[in-house]
């Protein structure tokens, strides 16, 4: 899953939408509760997922090295 759409279903669970080429800018909602998320808040989520990634390898990856 792409990390617009990762970050967006965090933003706004059960929201349903499509969008071109990973830009906010192409966004089409088909269903949405309350107001659209703004492009800084979804670059702030596409961050934290990436950051959430990074550290549930790292803790894999030690994971694996303690058993061998």
């Amino acid at each position: 899953m792409h990390y617009l759409t990762r970050a967006i279903l965090s933003l706004k669970p059960g929201s349903e939408f499509v969008f071109e080429s990973d830009d906010y800018s192409t966004i089409v909602w088909h269903v949405l509760e309350g107001t659209a998320p703004t492009a800084k808040q979804i670059e702030d989520e596409i961050e934290r997922l990436k950051a959430e990634d990074i550290t549930a390898a790292a803790d894999r990856a030690a994971a694996k090295a303690a058993l061998l």
